[in-house]
This record gives C-alpha cells, sequence and structure tokens, in this order.
C-alpha cells in the first residue's frame, strides 16, 4: 500500500482562509440565486479545471481531450492566456508566439496546429468569437476555467493531485484550494493525476472512499509519460531517447508549479542534476538566459546537457541570439498524460456527451 502524501496546512493564515472561504460562498451564490449571470451555448463546452492553485496538470489533460475529440470533430481550446502580453480576444496563428497567447496556449497550438486556439480573459465574449469564425469549432474545451462561472460548460472536468488530496487540504491562504473540496461535487469527471506507478488495488479503494465520488460522477486516475527529449531549437539539434540521460550532468531549469515529478523522473537515469527553478510560468528574461548558459559553461564535464519543461521551451526558445554551440544541448522533457485504468470507459463518456450535445447551434454575430 502507499503512503498518501499529507498536506502542509499553514494554520496561523487560518483566519483568513475563513474570509476567503466566505467570499467565494457569497460569490458563489449570487450565481446561484441568478444575481450574477451565467451563460450557456448550443455547443459542447468541456470545462477542464480544479479546485487547487496549479500544478494538477491542467496543459497534458487538456492536449489529451484535443488529440481524443479530433479524430471526429473540429476541436476549438480557449483560455485566459496566464502571463501573455496581449490583451483581449486573440485567435492563435502560424506566427503566434507564447508572449500573444501565455504558454500553455502556444504549446497546445504548436502541438495541434489544426486546432482553434485562442485566448481572451472574458471567456463568454471569447466563445462567441470562436462560434463567429468560417470554421467554427463544433466543441470547446475550456482550460482552467472552473472559477468561471459565467459560462455553464455542458461538461465539467476536475483535476485533484494525488500528491496533495483535496480533501486534506484546505482554502488559501493556509492550503491551497481555490474552492472548497465540496466543489468537487459539480463535476461529471473528477481525475486523480500525477499517480505513482506502483499504486495497488487497496490504493485505488482507499482514494475513491475519500473522495467519496456520486454515482452520477466519473472517477479516473492518471499518470504522466515521458518521452523522448525534444529540442529547444530544433534547428541545431534533432530529437534524443532518454538514456542518453544517463550519467549525463543535467542543469534543470523550470518555471512550473511543482518539479518534484520531473525530479523523480531524471534521478532514474542520473544523480548530477543541478536545478535553478524559477516561479509557475516564470518569463525568462535576458539576464536569466546569460546566467544558465554561465552555469552550464562552468560544468567541467563534457557530457552535460540543458533540461527544461516542454512549458518553459515556449519561452526559451524566443532568445534566437544564444550560441549555436549552447542551443544544440538544450532540451525539454515533453509529458502526455496516461490512464491507470478505465481509459475506453472515460472516452467513450466524452464522445457520448459531445455526440449528444452536437445538435442545430445558433450562429453568433460580431
Amino acid at each position: 500500500m502507499i503512503k498518501i502524501p499529507s498536506v502542509h496546512i499553514n494554520k496561523w493564515l487560518l483566519p483568513f482562509s475563513w474570509l476567503y472561504g466566505l467570499i467565494v460562498f457569497i460569490r458563489n451564490k449570487f450565481f446561484d440565486w441568478g444575481i450574477l449571470k451565467h451563460e450557456e451555448f448550443d455547443i459542447p463546452v468541456i470545462c477542464v479545471g480544479n479546485v487547487t492553485v496549479g500544478g494538477t496538470g491542467k496543459t497534458p489533460h487538456t492536449e489529451y481531450l484535443v488529440q481524443l475529440l479530433q479524430q471526429k470533430y473540429r476541436v476549438g481550446v480557449l483560455s485566459r492566456g496566464y502571463k501573455r502580453k496581449s490583451k483581449g480576444f486573440v485567435l492563435a496563428d502560424a506566427k503566434s508566439t507564447s508572449l500573444d497567447l501565455g504558454d500553455e496556449s502556444f504549446q497546445i497550438k504548436k502541438k495541434f496546429p489544426d486546432a482553434i486556439v485562442a485566448v481572451d480573459g472574458n471567456r463568454r465574449r471569447g466563445i462567441k468569437e470562436m462560434l463567429a469564425l468560417d470554421n467554427a469549432p463544433e466543441v470547446i474545451i475550456l482550460d482552467d476555467a472552473f472559477q468561471h462561472r459565467y459560462v455553464k460548460p455542458s461538461y465539467t472536468i476536475i483535476l485533484s493531485d494525488f500528491n496533495r488530496p483535496v480533501y486534506e487540504d484546505t482554502l488559501m491562504p493556509a492550503g491551497r484550494l481555490r474552492e472548497p473540496a465540496s466543489a468537487l461535487r459539480n463535476a461529471n469527471i473528477i481525475m486523480v493525476t500525477k499517480c505513482p506507478d506502483d499504486m495497488q488495488p487497496i490504493d485505488f479503494r482507499i482514494i475513491s472512499h475519500d473522495i467519496n465520488a456520486f454515482p452520477y460522477q466519473g472517477l479516473y486516475f492518471t499518470q504522466f509519460k515521458y518521452n523522448q527529449l525534444q529540442p529547444v531549437f530544433k534547428d541545431v539539434a534533432e530529437e534524443q531517447p532518454l538514456d542518453i540521460l544517463k550519467d549525463k550532468d543535467i542543469l534543470l531549469a523550470t518555471g512550473i508549479a511543482s518539479p518534484t515529478l520531473i525530479l523523480k523522473k531524471l534521478k532514474e537515469y542520473t544523480d548530477k542534476i543541478d536545478t535553478v527553478i524559477y516561479p509557475d510560468h516564470y518569463n525568462f528574461k535576458p539576464k536569466d538566459v546569460k546566467y544558465l548558459v554561465s552555469r552550464f559553461t562552468n560544468t567541467l564535464s563534457d557530457n552535460k546537457i540543458i533540461l527544461v519543461t516542454e512549458k518553459d521551451a515556449t519561452r526559451l526558445v524566443l532568445f534566437t541570439d544564444i550560441d549555436e554551440d549552447i542551443k544544440k544541448h538544450i532540451y525539454y522533457l515533453p509529458i502526455e498524460v496516461s490512464f491507470l485504468d478505465k481509459e475506453e470507459e472515460f472516452k467513450e463518456k466524452i464522445f457520448k456527451h459531445v455526440r449528444e450535445n452536437s445538435g442545430n447551434r445558433r450562429l453568433y454575430k460580431k
């Protein structure tokens, strides 16, 4: 049986969490009572979100849905474009960068060029703009929009990190919950993410018992699968198998919520790992790149590599003036979602929902 990680709570901040919880409660009641208005759309709108602050794996799960649904449908992805430099509604195209879209939306567009990817802090406006396109999407995935109640999705998927169980957590700032754990009841599907490889049947039963999903909800368990190393600068290097990391000196630079999993993976190949940790969604500055290059250059070993996450690569690739001898050593580690059980059941639920909610829709004009 796996020991489920304990959750650290900053107890001295609990009074502020109670105040925050009161504000969340009142806001949600305003929507429930109709004081604040939400809008529904005549198209399947699937929300992928969480009740915690970051780090549950929304982007890889959104990518999984895009890959699944684009087999049969024209797929749109809408997010707010966190930390982008642009304003308002922006539709991604071949010339877009992470500055226009934010790192996550840019990553999705890069991996799925046929998807209709857009960003807008106003999700209602964003959906209407997408539906007014000549090639309007047939299904829209809302990335990180569970708290954005101005849009009522037709289907909701909530992610919960195995390493920080929501039922043991508390509201911000003492904990990391955006909403009480009871908000899980509003999901059609609950997904426990970042699960370890060695989970046993009893572990599934314990977590299922603690989450206590309703009969109408689906509960699934996923983990991350790591693929071949990809060069950040594809014009000077090629993809490489993970085995090349064996005994290498790795300079790992990350700007993600938690580098714990990637560090665990890398330690399967080498214990010579130097880390530079930045905040989540960190926008690299020229001085940061200069520092990384200097730190890498000063590593005495010839068998070395700079490694970043896929999300970080979307920002680092903008620094085209890096010396080519350095560029060829900079790689990122792609991840994708892998189900531990019932993957076909999950797929059927998603297709069934889209199929049953894809009727005639009204057209939105700009």
